[in-house]
């Protein structure tokens, strides 16, 4: 088994995953794992690392899919004895404004991935991060702007640190079924898929940060969401803001807090910054 410190990073093969790849390259001390559902692209953007002279290895991951996260919680489980750091950056967005899909088929596609995708990896990869570990949640300031969009009661749920993972499932699998039938507007729910699936994402943070103190306080490993910022990818689109290579600095700096750092644990960031939920 190696004694090597190992890095992951889902849906890396393009965008901003990439980035996040590339930047682990330069300064996390062991391998890094780029992570992609096609073999193919995945070696691709390996290859593409290597021209710029650094290291990264590849593993084959869909988050959609239970059977390909658990080999590769076996693999790291086999190879390394656990994890070090986990960036969970997979996720998919409609072109919500533009796109013809039903919402109700928007929010249920969308959810799968970001939320429920997201869910399995922590469920399945949690339990095998060393103590000192870093696990950092790609969500977005979009999940702000969604939450102020809920009805108050929703805003009280989401934003309440004692809501369980449970009831958090409980509510992402109505927001799909409101849509099905037509009534999520009524039932206090904004109009974006994407937004509800990063709420997801957000509070699922809080969760795990907290049960992380329950049951491992003495791990000191620090769990945290943050917003990567408006980038130009295939997903954001080319008018944006930030390259790929700004948008990956602050999941990088959550992924790489020293070892001696107490916190943040359980926030939600941007910019490097602590933001209110």
């Amino acid at each position: 088994m190696s004694s090597v410190p190992v890095a992951v990073v889902t849906g890396s093969n393009k965008g901003i995953g990439f980035a996040i790849v590339r930047a682990l390259c330069k300064q996390f001390p062991g391998d890094v794992y780029l992570t992609a559902r096609d073999p193919g692209r995945g070696q691709e953007a390996v290859a593409k690392l290597q021209e710029e002279g650094l290291r990264a290895l590849f593993h084959q991951l869909d988050i959609d899919d239970l059977q390909s996260i658990r080999a590769l919680r076996d693999f790291l489980k086999e190879k390394y004895g656990g994890l070090n750091v986990l960036v969970n950056n997979a996720g998919i967005a409609f072109k919500e404004v533009h796109d013809t899909t039903p919402f109700a088929v928007q929010a249920e596609v969308t959810l799968k991935t970001n939320f429920f995708g997201t869910r399995n990896v922590c469920t399945e990869l949690l339990p095998l991060v060393k103590p000192y570990g870093k696990v950092v949640n790609v969500s977005s300031m979009v999940s702000s702007s969604a939450l102020g969009g809920c009805s108050r009661e929703l805003q009280q749920k989401f934003r309440s640190d004692t809501i369980t993972e449970d009831e958090l499932v409980e509510l992402m699998t109505k927001f799909v079924e409101d849509t099905k039938k037509s009534v999520h507007e009524k039932e206090g729910w904004p109009n974006t898929a994407y937004g509800v699936s990063k709420i997801g994402v957000t509070v699922l943070s809080r969760i795990q940060a907290r049960v992380l103190n329950e049951n491992r306080k003495g791990d000191h490993i620090l769990l945290n969401a943050c917003c990567p910022g408006w980038v130009r990818t295939d997903m954001a689109g080319p008018k944006a803001t930030k390259s790929p290579d700004e948008g990956a600095e602050t999941p990088v700096y959550l992924a790489l807090l020293p070892s001696d750092a107490d916190g943040p644990h359980g926030q939600f960031l941007s910019n490097k910054t602590v933001r209110t939920w």
